[in-house]
């Protein structure tokens, strides 16, 4: 049985909750499970791992997939509130990739069985829509990136993830290593760190030890918009 604190988030992270009949409730509450990450800790390893899906409590999510050459490549971030679908991707018709899911930061989540949602999604009409939106709206955000990947510039993929990691941690200084922020990019770490020293000669970012520091905003603003 889940926590009372754990049951109360339940209920109010599935958009879909009031809409399930008593028996369903019972069955979610009987069959989720309260997991715990490290920083790091992988959660869903690719196709052959289906255990379920994630609905993230607290700490940050990262889901990203392997190139042929084995760089990553993030395709987006999950925050409190947010459901990890992609790491129930047995239960998608049509998902022909590898999808690997990991804790960027310590996170707290309950995982709901792979089994008990997809016997929901059959039997609730609400579940089902809320699948469906749900799936193309992170298939939006795996277009986006993979319109990156294929069509921007590099400079222009780095000023965007600088921006954007600087509004998720709420400041500009960030410590990551260029060895994480190529990861991220699935670039190499050679590529990243010579365009943080042209960025660093055109006085858009500052260096330090294990991380790196936006010092004109404008700039890296007006770099991310360049047609």
């Amino acid at each position: 049985m889940l926590q009372a604190d754990y049951e109360a988030f339940l209920e109010g992270g599935l958009p879909f909750w009031k809409k399930l009949d008593d028996v369903q409730r019972a069955r979610l509450r009987e069959t989720v499970t309260a997991r715990r990450y490290g920083k790091g800790e992988t959660m869903h390893a690719g196709s052959e791992d289906c255990a379920g899906l994630f609905l993230v409590k607290e700490g940050q999510v990262r889901v990203y997939i392997l190139s042929e050459g084995g760089k990553e490549i993030t395709l987006y971030r999950l925050f409190p509130w947010d459901i990890c679908i992609f790491s129930a991707s047995c239960m998608l018709r049509n998902i022909s990739f590898d999808v690997y899911v990991e804790a960027e930061k310590e996170t707290d989540a309950l995982l709901i069985p792979t089994t008990v949602y997809s016997t929901l999604s059959k039997e609730s009409l609400a579940v089902s829509d809320y699948t469906n939106q749900l799936m193309s709206s992170r298939f939006s955000d795996v277009m986006w990136v993979m319109e990156q990947v294929l069509f921007m510039s590099f400079d222009k993929r780095l000023a965007l993830f600088l921006l954007e990691q600087a509004e998720i941690e709420g400041t500009d200084r960030l410590s990551m290593t260029q060895e994480v922020i190529a990861r991220n990019l699935g670039s190499a770490r050679e590529v990243v760190t010579r365009m943080l020293k042209y960025f660093q000669s055109e006085g858009l970012v500052s260096l330090f030890r294990g991380g790196v520091e936006i010092a004109d905003r404008e700039g890296m603003e007006a770099l991310s918009k360049r047609v």
